[in-house]
């Protein structure tokens, strides 16, 4: 087996899943700019991933580095965790951040969809908290997984994603209350925040939009904001959902 390169210094390490782009390279970049080291976990995108980590790199030697894995499959949520902190030597934060997102129709929904939605919403983030519970008890540290405001009002044609969600919600506060008082467990539920790669037709951007209060959608780096906000600041805050989604959650 390989050995990874350790990251020797003193400073705090995060894991964070799907960081190769878009929400989890926000969450990355905004850590590492705190002083952190970042595991980013990619699993398709390992070209964004090592660009990601080869830039952070290049701010502070040897405090960023990608670990590809399908976290769906058997013994990958502990293989990562053991991989990470032997690399860093500990393990602080854990963002539950990687996710499958598309539509399910109710009568085209099958067993491939099913366990690709499942997995990686609630079945990954179960058992990398799991994993990474010991090293994160000597650590007091913190496990942050992105919900979605979806995960409380259902999204139409979004049956799996979306109870996968409101699972995820629940395993947030079960985790809490499991894993106080060394570890504090909270979660951040999304809104609009930028479109998706797969684009979105106007008049759909335009109904969104309608429901938010701030009438914009929000950005990346709000959601960073929210991470570091709970890694930092909220050192007597367990078990709770902030919704960062511009006000559209008090707008339904």
């Amino acid at each position: 087996m390989r050995i990874l390169e350790k990251n020797t210094s003193a400073q705090k390490v995060a894991l964070i899943t799907g960081a190769a782009k878009r929400i989890g390279a926000s969450i990355a970049t905004t850590l590492h700019a705190e002083g952190m080291a970042v595991a980013v976990h990619y699993h398709h995108s390992e070209e964004e991933a090592s660009s990601l980590c080869e830039k952070l790199n290049s701010i502070r030697s040897n405090s960023a580095k990608p670990f590809g894995a399908d976290l769906t499959c058997d013994g990958a949520p502990e293989t990562i965790i053991r991989k990470v902190v032997h690399w860093g030597g500990t393990l602080d934060i854990l963002v539950n951040n990687a996710s499958s997102f598309y539509p399910t129709p109710l009568g085209q929904i099958d067993e491939n969809s099913w366990t690709d939605i499942i997995g990686t919403n609630l079945k990954a983030p179960l058992f990398l908290s799991q994993a990474a519970t010991p090293a994160l008890r000597e650590t007091k540290g913190n496990i942050i997984n992105i919900v979605d405001i979806h995960g409380q009002r259902p999204l139409r044609d979004h049956h799996v994603y979306g109870a996968a969600k409101a699972s995820l919600a629940m395993l947030t506060r079960s985790l809490a209350k499991d894993l106080a008082p060394n570890i504090r467990v909270n979660a951040i539920a999304p809104g609009a925040i930028a479109w998706p790669d797969s684009g979105l037709a106007d008049d759909v951007k335009k109904t969104i939009l309608g429901q938010v209060p701030l009438a914009r959608t929000g950005d990346p780096a709000d959601v960073a904001a929210a991470v570091l906000f709970f890694v930092k600041d909220a050192g007597y805050v367990t078990g709770q959902i902030l919704a960062v989604d511009g006000g559209r959650s008090i707008g339904w």
